[in-house]
């Protein structure tokens, strides 16, 4: 790939750039190219976010520095994965639960840092996104036209890719169906409203569930355990209630958006019983007699946030 110890000008001009901006870690890679992505460089430093948004950007541009070094390359752009959203009209960032980035310009501010095209998009779409094109979407799918990516895990969130590209929506908002109405007894969410998808079958609401019901707290592994060993009737029923409401909730997106593939991943989304109880479930509440939509365990782990934000940078 290197050619007397310099990156080759196919090199530089086909590798993709991506940074997955997380909460406690910003991780980054250069991909050889789209059809080969074979990571060149991937490394990370810590966001230490509590120090404000001044240094987020710093530690970013710190990585990108790095990357440029091992690498020998200098990016056209750069595609990040962010917790949030970048509003398309105000251009500043909303729902993000790193609070310090939510009502900054980051786009703006970062290409003034960089001196290079930033592309953002939220984690849930780069999870899609790397699906879509490198994981199990391309593996048993590969003929989809409409993908949308689940994250199950301490929260709840989706992204939706047609044709190979994200479709971020009027708001910025598309796929965010963890914030739709589920069920009262979900009680209030951080949002303000009630009842939203993520305050029913979250792993946390899961586990809140469990400890309405024994007084006992303890996590959703566990309660799974329990469940499987048919140990615990308190942990059979969280799951479910699991399964239930998440055939409910699947059939909002599956009845709007008709997809061709879900993908569901996050810790939540590893639990076996959805692909089974949870696809019954979706078979009651769909508006069809039937269910054809694959429901996909995700293949590509950990590398699909920041693979993904690479593919943002795809012409």
């Amino acid at each position: 790939m290197l050619k007397g110890g310099f990156p080759t000008f196919s090199l530089m001009n086909q590798a993709l750039w991506g940074l997955d901006l997380g909460g406690t870690k910003i991780e980054g890679v250069i991909l050889e190219s789209i059809d080969n992505p074979v990571p060149l460089i991937r490394t990370r430093v810590d966001t230490e976010g509590s120090k404000g948004y001044e240094h987020i950007i710093g530690q970013i541009a710190r990585l990108v520095a790095e990357m440029e070094q091992k690498s020998g390359l200098r990016p056209r752009s750069i595609g990040i994965g962010t917790p949030g959203v970048l509003d398309p009209t105000l251009l500043t960032m909303k729902n993000s639960n790193t609070t310090a980035l939510n009502g900054m310009p980051l786009q703006k501010d970062l290409e003034a840092r960089l001196q290079l095209p930033v592309v953002l998009a939220n984690d849930a779409n780069c999870f899609a996104l790397a699906e879509t094109h490198w994981g199990v979407v391309k593996q048993k799918a590969p003929g989809a036209k409409m993908v949308f990516g689940i994250i199950m895990g301490t929260g709840v969130g989706g992204g939706v890719v047609i044709d190979g590209k994200i479709w971020n929506g009027r708001h910025g908002i598309a796929g965010e169906w963890g914030h739709n109405f589920l069920d009262e007894s979900g009680g209030p969410c951080y949002c303000g409203k009630t009842g939203c998808v993520e305050t029913v079958i979250s792993g946390p609401a899961l586990e809140r569930y469990y400890t309405s019901l024994t007084g006992q707290p303890i996590k959703l592994k566990e309660i799974s355990s329990r469940h499987q060993a048919g140990s615990d009737p308190a942990a059979t029923k969280t799951i479910e209630r699991l399964c239930h409401f998440f055939g409910k909730g699947v059939s909002v997106i599956t009845n709007m958006l008709d997809p061709d593939v879900i993908v569901v991943g996050g810790g939540v989304g590893n639990m076996d019983e959805l692909y089974t109880m949870g696809l019954q479930s979706l078979e009651q509440f769909i508006f069809n007699n039937r269910v054809e939509v694959p429901l996909l365990k995700p293949s590509l782990g950990d590398s699909a946030g920041v693979f993904g934000a690479a593919a943002l940078v795809v012409d």
